[in-house]
């Protein structure tokens, strides 16, 4: 973390004992320790505090960090949905959805992603906030569902799209970089949205969907 990182995480970023757990549970249980940043949690609590999300659905779940963000932010009645493929890490995510006691706003759907949105859709199920966070090769996939499942005026974020700063090397062949690209630079001639890419965290990309 740089210098810039650590002075806005130590002044604007309270996290209670159960966010603070979650990194060194990830751990011992051998899961990947890949959850935002702080700052970005906090900053996606912010935005769905700011427009007033009511439906939030994230892709990737982990161990629950980003969603408990995202739910902290929702009304009473609000509600999150959250997917994520992995068995154990959705079991490791409710453990601490319930244990700061949001698990009535929080449902996690275990199993491929693209088949949850699949039935989502069949559901009639729309949103206001979405969090794109899992393979960064589908990331372009899922920003399609996205746009299909957002309400007028929806926002889409999509973290690690700086991909700890790989996009800028010359001759990218890793995959899941050039994804990356892929996407930044789709999402940046998408005339359905208005877009940004906030450079801090790992890379936090914020569009709005066009009314």
């Amino acid at each position: 973390m740089n210098k810039r990182e650590a002075y806005v995480q130590q002044l604007f970023v309270k996290e209670d004992e159960v966010l603070r757990s979650i990194e060194p549970g990830l751990s011992e249980r051998g899961m990947p320790q890949i959850s935002v940043s702080p700052n970005v949690g906090k900053t996606l609590h912010m935005l769905v505090r700011i427009t007033g999300a009511r439906r939030v659905l994230e892709i990737g779940t982990l161990g629950g960090y980003s969603t408990i963000w995202l739910a902290r932010a929702l009304p009473e009645d609000g509600r999150l949905v959250s997917l994520e493929l992995n068995a154990a890490h959705a079991s490791f995510a409710r453990t601490n959805v319930e244990r700061v006691g949001l698990a009535d706003r929080v449902e996690i759907r275990v199993g491929d992603a693209k088949k949850s949105l699949q039935q989502l859709a069949e559901e009639g199920e729309t949103f206001d906030f979405f969090l794109i966070d899992a393979d960064k090769e589908s990331y372009l996939t899922y920003w399609e569902w996205a746009i299909r499942l957002a309400r007028p005026g929806a926002v889409i974020t999509a973290d690690n799209t700086l991909l700890h700063d790989r996009i800028f090397e010359e001759n990218v062949k890793d995959e899941r970089v050039r994804a990356i690209l892929r996407f930044n630079e789709a999402v940046s001639r998408d005339d359905r949205v208005e877009a940004m890419l906030l450079p801090f965290g790992d890379g936090l990309l914020v569009a709005q969907v066009k009314d």
